[in-house]
């Protein structure tokens, strides 16, 4: 998702959130959640990444850049977010961010 909108969600989910990447040179943030979760997804801006696709995926040790690192770094039983309160979230940010352009 782009990083903007990912960053607002981040901060409506708070600790509720699991393991979150940035990638500075895509502007992006990357949730992870369950596998099969995204059968259903549909939120503008937002794309699925599937069996076909690839990720750069930093040591856990990296939280800044250069390139890609940890937004939140994955931990042992927390690696992934709840599909449903991440996409109320988004819906949420990107709700309040069309509020605020008019």
């Amino acid at each position: 998702m782009p990083r903007s909108a990912g960053l607002d969600a981040l901060g409506i989910l708070g600790r509720r959130s699991g393991a979150v990447l940035e990638d500075p040179l895509n502007a992006a943030l990357y949730f992870f959640i369950p596998r099969g979760a995204a059968v259903d997804w549909d939120v503008d801006g937002t794309r699925v990444l599937g069996e076909d696709d690839h990720l750069v995926v930093p040591p856990d040790r990296r939280t800044q850049g250069p390139g890609p690192h940890w937004r939140i770094c994955p931990a042992p039983d927390a690696w992934t977010t709840d599909p449903a309160a991440l996409q109320a979230a988004l819906q949420d940010a990107v709700s309040t961010r069309v509020g605020h352009s008019r």
